[in-house]
Protein backbone atom coordinates (compact mmCIF):
# COMPACT_ATOMS: atom_id res chain seq x y z
CA UNK A 1 0.00 0.00 0.00
CA UNK A 2 1.31 3.44 -1.04
CA UNK A 3 0.17 6.31 0.93
CA UNK A 4 -1.71 9.61 -0.99
CA UNK A 5 -1.36 11.46 2.02
CA UNK A 6 2.40 11.37 2.51
CA UNK A 7 3.01 11.39 -0.91
CA UNK A 8 4.04 14.64 -3.22
CA UNK A 9 2.05 15.91 -5.78
CA UNK A 10 4.13 15.03 -8.57
CA UNK A 11 4.12 11.53 -7.19
CA UNK A 12 0.56 11.26 -6.77
CA UNK A 13 0.22 12.48 -10.26
CA UNK A 14 2.79 9.57 -11.46
CA UNK A 15 1.27 6.69 -9.26
CA UNK A 16 -2.76 7.93 -10.61
CA UNK A 17 -1.95 7.97 -14.23
CA UNK A 18 -1.50 5.67 -16.83
CA UNK A 19 2.63 4.48 -16.59
CA UNK A 20 4.66 6.76 -19.41
CA UNK A 21 1.41 9.25 -20.30
CA UNK A 22 2.21 12.01 -17.79
CA UNK A 23 3.51 15.48 -19.33
CA UNK A 24 3.71 18.43 -17.43
CA UNK A 25 3.01 22.05 -18.80
CA UNK A 26 4.55 24.84 -17.62
CA UNK A 27 7.13 22.74 -15.87
CA UNK A 28 9.61 23.85 -13.05
CA UNK A 29 12.32 24.67 -15.68
CA UNK A 30 9.62 27.46 -17.19
CA UNK A 31 10.59 29.52 -13.95
CA UNK A 32 7.28 30.49 -13.30
CA UNK A 33 7.20 31.88 -9.93
CA UNK A 34 5.14 34.44 -7.84
CA UNK A 35 5.93 38.14 -8.35
CA UNK A 36 4.89 39.00 -4.98
CA UNK A 37 6.64 37.11 -2.47
CA UNK A 38 10.41 38.34 -3.13
CA UNK A 39 9.18 41.61 -1.69
CA UNK A 40 8.29 39.79 1.57
CA UNK A 41 11.60 37.65 1.54
CA UNK A 42 9.34 35.05 1.20
CA UNK A 43 11.09 31.52 -0.10
CA UNK A 44 9.78 30.79 -3.67
CA UNK A 45 8.80 28.00 -6.12
CA UNK A 46 9.98 27.20 -9.39
CA UNK A 47 6.31 25.77 -10.39
CA UNK A 48 4.42 28.40 -7.58
CA UNK A 49 3.14 25.21 -5.72
CA UNK A 50 0.93 23.85 -8.99
CA UNK A 51 1.78 21.04 -10.99
CA UNK A 52 -0.27 20.41 -13.84
CA UNK A 53 -0.14 18.81 -17.44
CA UNK A 54 -1.67 16.15 -19.80
CA UNK A 55 -2.26 12.29 -18.74
CA UNK A 56 -4.13 9.68 -19.18
CA UNK A 57 -6.24 7.24 -17.34
CA UNK A 58 -7.15 3.90 -18.34
CA UNK A 59 -6.26 5.41 -21.59
CA UNK A 60 -8.22 8.34 -21.69
CA UNK A 61 -7.24 11.69 -22.15
CA UNK A 62 -7.14 14.02 -19.08
CA UNK A 63 -5.41 16.77 -17.76
CA UNK A 64 -3.84 16.73 -14.31
CA UNK A 65 -3.25 19.43 -11.17
CA UNK A 66 -2.40 18.63 -8.06
CA UNK A 67 -1.13 21.20 -5.40
CA UNK A 68 1.95 20.48 -3.61
CA UNK A 69 0.99 21.24 0.20
CA UNK A 70 4.96 21.35 1.20
CA UNK A 71 5.10 24.72 -0.55
CA UNK A 72 3.17 27.40 1.55
CA UNK A 73 0.47 24.65 2.37
CA UNK A 74 -0.85 24.64 -0.97
CA UNK A 75 -2.07 28.14 -0.57
CA UNK A 76 -3.23 29.69 -3.74
CA UNK A 77 -1.42 32.79 -5.50
CA UNK A 78 -1.27 34.70 -8.66
CA UNK A 79 0.55 31.99 -10.47
CA UNK A 80 -0.48 29.06 -8.66
CA UNK A 81 -3.69 30.32 -9.70
CA UNK A 82 -3.13 31.40 -13.31
CA UNK A 83 -1.89 27.76 -14.02
CA UNK A 84 -5.13 25.98 -13.00
CA UNK A 85 -6.77 28.42 -14.58
CA UNK A 86 -5.06 27.85 -17.42
CA UNK A 87 -5.76 24.22 -17.40
CA UNK A 88 -9.55 24.16 -16.73
CA UNK A 89 -9.64 26.86 -20.03
CA UNK A 90 -7.75 24.33 -22.07
CA UNK A 91 -10.27 21.73 -21.19
CA UNK A 92 -12.63 23.98 -22.26
CA UNK A 93 -11.15 24.00 -25.58
CA UNK A 94 -9.87 20.67 -25.98
CA UNK A 95 -12.70 18.89 -24.13
CA UNK A 96 -10.37 15.98 -22.38
CA UNK A 97 -12.58 13.27 -20.96
CA UNK A 98 -11.91 14.82 -17.65
CA UNK A 99 -9.80 16.87 -15.23
CA UNK A 100 -8.60 15.86 -12.01
CA UNK A 101 -7.92 18.32 -9.31
CA UNK A 102 -5.45 17.05 -6.62
CA UNK A 103 -6.18 19.47 -4.17
CA UNK A 104 -4.39 20.48 -0.97
CA UNK A 105 -4.84 24.16 0.09
CA UNK A 106 -5.70 25.97 3.42
CA UNK A 107 -7.10 28.36 0.78
CA UNK A 108 -6.08 31.86 -0.77
CA UNK A 109 -1.93 32.95 -0.25
CA UNK A 110 -2.66 35.83 2.52
CA UNK A 111 0.99 37.18 1.27
CA UNK A 112 -0.41 37.94 -2.26
CA UNK A 113 -3.99 39.45 -0.67
CA UNK A 114 -6.50 40.28 -3.97
CA UNK A 115 -4.14 38.84 -6.53
CA UNK A 116 -4.96 35.96 -4.59
CA UNK A 117 -8.76 36.27 -4.03
CA UNK A 118 -8.83 37.07 -7.89
CA UNK A 119 -6.72 33.72 -8.63
CA UNK A 120 -9.68 31.67 -7.09
CA UNK A 121 -12.11 33.31 -8.72
CA UNK A 122 -10.81 33.11 -12.00
CA UNK A 123 -10.17 29.74 -11.51
CA UNK A 124 -14.05 29.34 -10.13
CA UNK A 125 -15.27 30.59 -13.58
CA UNK A 126 -13.04 28.54 -15.79
CA UNK A 127 -13.98 24.92 -13.90
CA UNK A 128 -17.60 26.63 -14.66
CA UNK A 129 -16.56 26.48 -17.78
CA UNK A 130 -15.30 23.35 -18.16
CA UNK A 131 -18.44 21.82 -16.89
CA UNK A 132 -20.61 24.07 -19.29
CA UNK A 133 -18.63 22.68 -22.54
CA UNK A 134 -19.54 19.15 -20.69
CA UNK A 135 -15.91 18.35 -19.65
CA UNK A 136 -16.30 16.59 -15.85
CA UNK A 137 -14.48 17.60 -13.10
CA UNK A 138 -13.11 15.47 -10.40
CA UNK A 139 -11.45 16.38 -7.73
CA UNK A 140 -9.38 13.90 -4.95
CA UNK A 141 -8.43 15.13 -1.37
CA UNK A 142 -6.47 13.24 0.96
CA UNK A 143 -3.45 15.90 1.88
CA UNK A 144 -2.11 16.45 5.35
CA UNK A 145 -3.38 20.07 4.61
CA UNK A 146 -6.90 19.79 4.23
CA UNK A 147 -8.98 21.81 1.88
CA UNK A 148 -10.37 24.70 3.15
CA UNK A 149 -11.33 28.42 1.73
CA UNK A 150 -11.47 29.08 -1.49
CA UNK A 151 -9.57 25.34 -2.60
CA UNK A 152 -13.25 24.10 -0.59
CA UNK A 153 -15.25 25.90 -2.72
CA UNK A 154 -13.66 24.82 -5.87
CA UNK A 155 -13.58 21.30 -4.88
CA UNK A 156 -17.35 21.61 -3.78
CA UNK A 157 -18.41 23.00 -7.54
CA UNK A 158 -16.97 19.78 -9.14
CA UNK A 159 -18.86 17.11 -10.22
CA UNK A 160 -17.14 14.25 -7.94
CA UNK A 161 -15.16 14.03 -4.88
CA UNK A 162 -13.45 11.36 -3.83
CA UNK A 163 -11.75 11.45 0.08
CA UNK A 164 -9.75 9.35 2.48
CA UNK A 165 -10.30 9.62 6.16
CA UNK A 166 -7.35 11.72 6.61
CA UNK A 167 -8.74 14.29 4.09
CA UNK A 168 -10.67 17.55 5.39
CA UNK A 169 -13.05 19.84 3.23
CA UNK A 170 -14.97 22.86 4.62
CA UNK A 171 -15.12 26.64 3.89
CA UNK A 172 -13.36 27.61 7.08
CA UNK A 173 -10.20 26.04 8.51
CA UNK A 174 -10.38 25.50 12.82
CA UNK A 175 -8.36 27.99 13.22
CA UNK A 176 -9.87 30.60 11.40
CA UNK A 177 -12.76 29.44 13.29
CA UNK A 178 -11.80 29.65 16.67
CA UNK A 179 -10.03 33.44 15.82
CA UNK A 180 -13.33 34.68 14.77
CA UNK A 181 -15.90 33.09 17.03
CA UNK A 182 -13.38 31.87 20.04
CA UNK A 183 -13.00 28.11 21.58
CA UNK A 184 -15.61 28.09 22.72
CA UNK A 185 -17.17 27.61 19.79
CA UNK A 186 -14.53 25.85 17.93
CA UNK A 187 -10.97 24.55 19.59
CA UNK A 188 -8.58 24.52 16.73
CA UNK A 189 -6.67 21.76 18.95
CA UNK A 190 -9.10 19.33 19.60
CA UNK A 191 -8.03 17.42 16.68
CA UNK A 192 -11.04 14.40 17.12
CA UNK A 193 -13.82 17.11 16.85
CA UNK A 194 -11.78 18.55 13.44
CA UNK A 195 -11.99 15.22 12.02
CA UNK A 196 -15.42 14.52 12.72
CA UNK A 197 -16.55 18.15 11.12
CA UNK A 198 -14.38 18.14 8.30
CA UNK A 199 -13.29 14.88 7.85
CA UNK A 200 -14.11 12.18 5.26
CA UNK A 201 -15.95 9.99 6.98
CA UNK A 202 -18.31 12.45 7.81
CA UNK A 203 -18.46 14.49 4.46
CA UNK A 204 -18.87 10.99 2.67
CA UNK A 205 -22.18 10.00 5.34
CA UNK A 206 -23.66 13.65 4.82
CA UNK A 207 -23.33 13.02 0.83
CA UNK A 208 -20.79 16.10 -0.14
CA UNK A 209 -18.29 13.06 -0.86
CA UNK A 210 -19.12 10.31 -3.78
CA UNK A 211 -16.23 8.20 -3.05
CA UNK A 212 -14.49 7.43 0.40
CA UNK A 213 -11.21 5.54 0.33
CA UNK A 214 -8.48 4.33 2.22
CA UNK A 215 -5.52 6.01 2.17
CA UNK A 216 -3.85 4.52 -0.58
CA UNK A 217 -3.05 5.26 -3.97
CA UNK A 218 -4.26 2.14 -5.39
CA UNK A 219 -7.42 2.71 -4.08
CA UNK A 220 -7.70 6.93 -4.78
CA UNK A 221 -7.09 5.43 -8.71
CA UNK A 222 -10.09 3.27 -8.87
CA UNK A 223 -11.97 6.03 -7.79
CA UNK A 224 -11.18 8.10 -10.14
CA UNK A 225 -11.59 5.78 -12.87
CA UNK A 226 -14.67 5.03 -11.36
CA UNK A 227 -15.91 8.80 -11.38
CA UNK A 228 -14.45 8.82 -14.94
CA UNK A 229 -17.17 6.20 -15.86
CA UNK A 230 -19.76 7.77 -14.12
CA UNK A 231 -23.10 8.54 -15.93
CA UNK A 232 -23.68 11.67 -14.04
CA UNK A 233 -23.94 14.70 -16.32
CA UNK A 234 -21.38 17.08 -16.31
CA UNK A 235 -23.34 20.02 -17.14
CA UNK A 236 -24.01 22.43 -14.87
CA UNK A 237 -27.52 23.61 -15.78
CA UNK A 238 -30.50 25.63 -13.93
CA UNK A 239 -32.22 22.27 -13.16
CA UNK A 240 -28.91 20.61 -11.48
CA UNK A 241 -28.34 24.22 -9.46
CA UNK A 242 -32.11 23.97 -8.51
CA UNK A 243 -31.97 20.47 -7.42
CA UNK A 244 -28.70 21.16 -5.07
CA UNK A 245 -30.37 24.04 -3.58
CA UNK A 246 -33.51 21.87 -2.81
CA UNK A 247 -30.96 19.52 -0.90
CA UNK A 248 -29.33 22.53 1.11
CA UNK A 249 -32.41 23.34 2.25
CA UNK A 250 -33.55 19.98 3.66
CA UNK A 251 -30.40 19.42 5.09
CA UNK A 252 -30.79 22.86 7.01
CA UNK A 253 -34.38 21.58 7.53
CA UNK A 254 -33.04 18.64 8.58
CA UNK A 255 -29.78 19.39 11.03
CA UNK A 256 -30.08 22.77 12.07
CA UNK A 257 -30.82 21.72 15.92
CA UNK A 258 -27.80 19.44 15.69
CA UNK A 259 -24.76 20.86 17.59
CA UNK A 260 -22.11 17.63 16.65
CA UNK A 261 -21.60 15.40 13.72
CA UNK A 262 -22.65 12.37 15.81
CA UNK A 263 -26.22 14.02 16.14
CA UNK A 264 -26.33 14.42 12.44
CA UNK A 265 -25.28 10.72 12.09
CA UNK A 266 -27.56 9.64 14.27
CA UNK A 267 -30.47 11.76 12.39
CA UNK A 268 -29.60 10.23 9.10
CA UNK A 269 -30.42 6.94 10.56
CA UNK A 270 -27.00 5.62 12.35
CA UNK A 271 -28.23 4.13 15.83
CA UNK A 272 -25.19 2.04 16.25
CA UNK A 273 -23.74 2.19 20.51
CA UNK A 274 -20.89 4.28 20.53
CA UNK A 275 -21.58 5.26 17.44
CA UNK A 276 -18.38 8.41 17.77
CA UNK A 277 -16.12 5.85 18.67
CA UNK A 278 -17.65 3.43 16.21
CA UNK A 279 -17.32 5.82 13.11
CA UNK A 280 -13.73 6.83 13.94
CA UNK A 281 -12.65 2.73 14.52
CA UNK A 282 -14.52 1.70 11.37
CA UNK A 283 -12.69 1.94 7.92
CA UNK A 284 -13.39 3.25 4.56
CA UNK A 285 -15.16 -0.09 3.44
CA UNK A 286 -17.13 -0.06 6.77
CA UNK A 287 -18.42 3.58 6.64
CA UNK A 288 -19.26 2.91 2.46
CA UNK A 289 -21.90 -0.02 3.97
CA UNK A 290 -23.35 2.15 6.70
CA UNK A 291 -23.87 4.83 4.14
CA UNK A 292 -25.29 2.27 1.30
CA UNK A 293 -27.94 1.14 4.02
CA UNK A 294 -29.42 4.13 5.21
CA UNK A 295 -33.15 5.02 4.39
CA UNK A 296 -33.86 7.35 1.76
CA UNK A 297 -33.99 11.46 2.30
CA UNK A 298 -36.10 13.15 0.68
CA UNK A 299 -34.20 15.86 -1.21
CA UNK A 300 -30.83 14.64 -0.12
Amino acid sequence: MRSFLEATARERIAALCDCGSWREIAPPSARLTSPHLPQLGAPLAFDDGCVIGRARLEGQKILIAAQEGGFMGGAIGEVHGAKLTGLLRLAARDKPQAVLLLLESGGVRLHEANAGLLAVAEVLRALLDARAAGVPVLVLLGGANGCYGGAGIIARCANWIVMSEQARLAMSGPEVIESVRGVEEFDARDRALVWRVAGGKHRYLLGEAEALVEDDMHAFRAAACAGLASSASAALDLSRLQREQAQLQQRLQDFAACSDPEQIWRALGLQQDNLREQVALADAAQICAWRAALPAREGV
